[in-house]
């Protein structure tokens, strides 16, 4: 990204519940679960969120899994900005369908375009937040959307679905470490 970033909160996006745990939607959720791993850090529910703090080299950052379902994402923002944290001290890690599977891209800014996560965030706390775009395809029709986000990955794209897991918490790491 083109300036440094002051990240305190990565939030993954994603629906609570193992109904939803491998769906496209559910990717954000997969990712922060992966950096939490990573640094050995526990999930711990604290109200409407799930929270698992890590530190990256020198950095002190909250891993946030909403549990209010997508569309109440942003109900997650009062209780941070308690803690003193920001829409600029946050990163949102989402499923992205103008992007080709497997497509990671960092922004800051933006419209929610269609995105009920980012939409409920935007809401909350403006669009002055950096986002982790992980590109799923879209359908074809316009109309298969709702149900298309809810699927789980096709096989083919399982086979490569860790690794790309792995390249987009690589490139949080990254970003946090500059």
């Amino acid at each position: 990204m083109a300036h440094d970033l002051d990240i305190k909160a990565i939030i993954g996006l994603g629906n609570s519940g193992p109904k939803y745990e491998r769906t496209r939607h559910n990717i954000g959720f997969r990712i922060v679960d992966q950096l939490a791993q990573r640094y050995g850090s526990s999930w711990q529910k604290k109200g409407i969120m799930e929270i698992a703090p890590i530190m990256i080299g020198d950095t002190k950052i909250l891993l946030v899994k909403p549990q209010t379902f997508m569309n109440n994402s942003g109900n997650v923002i009062p209780l941070l900005a308690k803690q003193g944290i920001k829409a600029e001290n946050i990163l949102v890690v989402h499923d992205e369908l103008e992007k080709p599977f497997g497509n990671l891209s960092f922004r800051i800014g933006g419209s929610a375009r269609g995105h009920n996560g980012l939409r409920s965030l935007i809401q909350a706390c403006g669009p002055d937040f950096a986002r982790l775009r992980f590109g799923i395809g879209r359908p074809e029709q316009k109309e298969e959307v709702g149900d298309y986000v809810l699927r789980n990955f096709l096989p083919a794209e399982q086979q490569e679905l860790e690794r790309l897991i792995d390249d987009a918490a690589d490139m949080i790491e990254q970003e946090i470490k500059k």
